[in-house]
């Protein structure tokens, strides 16, 4: 079950390229100049503001369309409805697997995304390219 929700978030990764450069072509004088001037992971917070809901909208059909080849959504569904079912249970999970997954396959594609820009910020060797030495500097 795992290998399979890895691979179904590997397999939306794909569509999220699309939707980064229509941000980047949406960008305003303002967005840039608050990448630049803000913290660390300010880029990392403009493409989250600007795309994460795209991102759950594209992600979440591909996401399901694998899981649904294992019956991974049905068994989970029941597990977690049997669960909440439990009268101990006081925090309630949500049965909707594809969505969960969705989630945090986007989650953690920024965690990824934070990262890289935290280091392009902080490591020279890390701006290999002309535009990113322009940008960040290249000492």
């Amino acid at each position: 079950a795992i290998l399979q929700i890895n691979r179904a978030a590997e397999d939306a990764a794909a569509s999220a390229k699309p939707i980064f450069l229509e941000a980047l072509r949406n960008m305003t004088l303002t967005d840039a100049i608050g990448l630049l001037k803000n913290t660390d992971t300010s880029a990392t917070h403009f493409f989250r503001t600007k795309t994460d809901q795209k991102l759950f909208e594209a992600f979440l059909p591909i996401i399901k369309a694998s899981l649904d080849k294992t019956d991974a959504t049905k068994y989970y569904a029941d597990m977690v409805n049997s669960y909440n079912k439990i009268p101990t249970t006081f925090k309630k999970l949500n049965p909707d697997l594809p969505g969960f997954v969705t989630q945090k396959a986007t989650l953690a594609m920024f965690d990824l995304v934070s990262k890289e820009e935290i280091n392009i910020r902080h490591n020279i060797s890390a701006r290999p390219t002309d535009l990113l030495k322009k940008v960040f500097g290249s000492k």
